[in-house]
């Protein structure tokens, strides 16, 4: 494959990480990793009563694409984007579920349209007015990966075209946290471009069979592990370094992706 694009804008919220410019000096080892509770920013840019229904995954999902797009100074509205999430939104699940347990068994229209693996690509769409293609997608542990390799054939179709990828996960509540334990919250933005006018850091994109890498640092290793939107951390470690070098990430079937770092 020859899989090629330029990062142009990254987003990131996580625990200790309230954005990218405070994480970036965490992943470069300039500042120590403080593990503490995620702050999920508002969704301003939301009407107000979709901004009461947002929960935490469409928050995060927002807050990182903003935050890519931002940075990348292109508009976020001009953007085709790709969602992706190991598990979606569980505390709306667990709504769920706690309602068909019980006896009058009424689902909420609220938290039955929350409930859709796309709901933060529809809430996108509100916020920004984006009228692009969204898509969502979900491959378990490796949904980072899968996430990436989207996007990345999706550029190569479409080279004037740039991507947003959105990477997101956030905890069920027991009892279901106890059957799909993720140890905390944490979502990532990237925007893709390659066209002429791309700028950034180059990365290049490869199935491989090479073992994902770990951290160094071992409350960055644990977040890692712990949550399959994490497993980008050896990526945008390379890119808060701006180092140059392979980051290789999970994948499905045995399988890794291998990206070359370029700055």
């Amino acid at each position: 494959m020859n899989l090629v694009a330029r990062i142009e804008g990254i987003g990131l919220v996580g625990p200790g990480l309230v954005d990218w410019n405070a994480a970036r000096e965490v992943l470069a080892g300039r500042q120590p990793f403080e593990h503490k509770p995620v702050v999920f920013p508002a969704p301003e840019m939301l009407p107000a009563a979709e901004r009461r229904r947002a929960g935490k995954c469409v928050r995060l999902a927002l807050a990182v694409g903003i935050e890519a797009a931002g940075h990348s100074g292109r508009a976020a509205r001009e953007l085709v984007s790709i969602f992706t999430s190991s598990s979606g939104d569980g505390e709306t699940m667990h709504a769920i579920c706690e309602a068909l347990a019980s006896e009058d068994r009424e689902i909420s229209p609220t938290r039955f349209h929350n409930s859709v693996h796309n709901a933060p690509a529809g809430y996108w769409g509100i916020a920004t007015g984006a009228m692009h293609p969204a898509d969502s997608i979900a491959a378990f542990n490796a949904s980072f990966a899968a996430g990436l390799l989207e996007a990345m054939v999706r550029l190569a179709q479409q080279p004037a075209q740039p991507v947003l990828l959105v990477a997101y996960d956030a905890p069920y509540p027991e009892p279901l946290q106890g059957a799909r334990p993720l140890s905390d919250s944490f979502a990532c933005a990237l925007v893709l471009c390659a066209g002429p006018d791309a700028k950034g850091p180059m990365i290049r994109v490869d199935v491989s069979s090479q073992p994902a890498n770990s951290l160094e640092d071992a409350g960055l290793e644990a977040l890692r592990a712990g949550v399959p939107a994490a497993r980008a951390l050896p990526l945008l470690a390379l890119l808060a370094r701006e180092s140059a070098g392979p980051a290789t990430i999970e994948y499905l079937g045995g399988k890794s992706l291998t990206v070359d770092v370029r700055p």
